[in-house]
Order: structure tokens, then sequence, then C-alpha cells
């Protein structure tokens, strides 16, 4: 969905300067959002906001002043540009969005906790091979959430890739004109919270009481796969190609934490039997 940001500054001086005035929030806030609803501190709590190889600080910036903005205070990050990353952060008055960011080496790791993973489009040609929900809908199902939620945002070059999206349920996309479909990071943050935060009836999604997390999906997903590699279903050229489809196969199931584990064991108990 985030494009590319051309900002006309290249210099560094004039990229801190611009972090600079993205991260001014101001003194801690309250949340107290004018002329809006306050949210269930649910969802608050719940949403995990996860930048995806961030590469400008003023994009990341940009996005952690939104989610202050909206009341939103969990940020990861995922293998960020080093540079840009340690900018944004030493920038004067960055908020405590940014200083509590957590940062992790893959998006594995960053939504393992999490019972519900959304990623973020802007569509245009690519063959997508999850569910597509209009952000309008998409807010109302994320609302409706008990368990934690992970929104993830691709780098502002390229977007999240397949294999990004391998480790999501489901995608969401913000309508935009078909002349420039993509938008800027911090916009598509922004965009997306506001979206959260509109009074409007929450669109219940069929789920578990108890969905599975991320983790116990993805340790289902390396067993399975390990067990059609020693099956000879795929090679080793293959073999990154078939985890992405069984991954996001195993997401598709909508487990709840019983049947994953359940699962789970049957298919160890079968790779020890071949």
């Amino acid at each position: 969905m985030p494009d590319q940001y051309s900002g006309g500054l290249s210099t560094r001086e004039g990229l801190a300067g611009r972090a600079r005035e993205e991260l001014k929030d101001g003194p801690p806030c309250r949340y107290r959002l004018t002329g809006m609803r306050i949210l269930p501190e649910g969802i608050r709590s719940h949403l995990r906001i996860v930048l995806v190889r961030p590469r400008n600080p003023l994009n990341i910036g940009a996005a952690v002043r939104a989610m202050s903005n909206f009341g939103f205070t969990r940020l990861r990050v995922v293998n960020p540009y080093e540079v840009a990353f340690r900018e944004a952060r030493s920038a004067v008055g960055a908020s405590e969005v940014l200083a509590g960011a957590e940062e992790f080496t893959s998006i594995a790791d960053a939504v393992a906790d999490c019972g519900l993973v959304v990623g973020t489009t802007a569509l245009g040609h690519r063959e997508i091979q999850h569910p597509l929900r209009r952000l309008e809908e998409a807010a109302g199902i994320l609302n409706s959430q008990s368990s934690r939620v992970a929104l993830l945002f691709g780098s502002e070059k390229t977007g999240l890739s397949n294999r990004d999206f391998s480790h999501c349920h489901w995608l969401l996309r913000i309508p935009t004109s078909e002349c420039n479909i993509s938008m800027n990071l911090g916009q598509a943050v922004a965009v997306c919270l506001y979206e959260l935060i509109r009074e409007k009836r929450s669109i219940p999604e069929p789920k578990h009481e108890d969905r599975a997390d991320a983790q116990r999906l993805e340790r289902i997903t390396g067993v399975l796969t390990e067990a059609l590699f020693a099956a000879g279903y795929t090679n080793s050229d293959g073999r990154s190609a078939t985890e992405e489809k069984v991954r996001r196969l195993v997401y598709r199931l909508n487990l709840s934490s019983a049947d994953a584990e359940l699962l789970l064991g049957m298919l160890r108990h079968v790779g020890r039997g071949k």
C-alpha cells in the first residue's frame, strides 16, 4: 500500500529536521479524541501496528504520529533500515510510542502472539491468494476482536511481498484512484487508524473465541512442510514456495488453540511414524 516517499530532502540534516517535526507529539497524551468516540480499551491494547522493512525516518515519524493522534501505542518494526530507524528514534521530542517500539528480525516473531494477522496492500495487478477486504469492512472486523491483532504495513519501496502475505489471515486495501493507487506509509497508517475509531457497528467475523495465535500456526507450518519435504512432495528448490502455500492453508483453517495443538500432535506423530 505505501509507496516510496519523495520529500525532496536528501541531506542528513534535512531528514533529521523533518523527522523531528513529524515526531513532535507534545506532552504524554491521554487520548481524548475530540469529536470522535472513545475506543474501548480492548482495541487500543490489542492492536499492534507492524512496519515491515521501513526505510525513511520521515515515514516512520509520520506513522508514529498518526498512532499517537488516534490513541494507539503498540508499535513493532521488522528489519528496519537501521540508519533510518536510529535517526527517527533520536529525533527531538520523539513520542513514547517510538521509544517503546519493539524490533524484530522476522514477521513470524513479530506476530507470534497475535490471533489475527492482517496485511495491507494497494493490490494493483498482483495475484492475491488471500481474502481481500476494503478498509471499511475490515475495520468493523478488527474492532470486534478479543485477541491480539497485528496490522502489517510494507516498506515504502515495495510494500509487502507474497512471502510476507503468507503470514496473514487476510488482506485489506484502502480504496484509491486507479491513477495513483499507492499511498505514503504515514498516510496509510493514519487512514486505517482513523477508520478504526469512527463510530460504527462492528461486523462480526466467524471465529473461535480462542483463536490459535500465529506462533502455534507457524509450528504447524514448519512440521507439515518438513513432512512434505521428507515424503518427497517437494525438493530443496521448491521448499520455500511450498512453505508459503502451507502457511496460507493453515491460516485459512481458522483453528482454535485446542484444535491447533491437536493437529500439531497428529502431524508430529505422523512424522515419527514414517
